[in-house]
């Protein structure tokens, strides 16, 4: 399986970015997809992660009601939609179907 993430960048406190990743290889049809965080310094952190179905869905708290993690599974792709951006959610960002990683996205949010 290899994942490929993207969409990071920088943006102001207050702005929106939305994360994509798309899936390859030999995935299943049954799999929970999820994004984790890692700010410099600190260790990589749980963020959000979607069912299969996207029915159930699952946010650290410092993200809820400010992120939502989506899929598209006819895409195999995931999508992490972060609205209200604040500056310490500034970090390289993730999608992982474990055990497999993408590689990061740096996202940076100015104050």
């Amino acid at each position: 399986v290899q994942l490929q993430a993207s969409g990071g960048g920088l943006v102001q406190a207050g702005g929106s970015l939305r994360l994509s990743c798309v899936a390859s290889g030999r995935i299943f049809s049954s799999y929970v997809m999820g994004w984790f965080r890692q700010a410099p310094g600190k260790e990589r952190e749980f963020v959000a992660a979607a069912s299969w179905s996207g029915g159930t869905t699952k946010y650290v708290d410092s993200v809820k009601g400010r992120f939502t993690i989506s899929r598209d599974n006819a895409e195999n792709t995931m999508y992490l939609q972060m609205d209200s951006l604040k500056p310490e959610d500034t970090a390289v960002y993730y999608c992982t179907i474990p055990p497999y990683w993408s590689q990061g996205t740096l996202v940076t949010v100015s104050s």
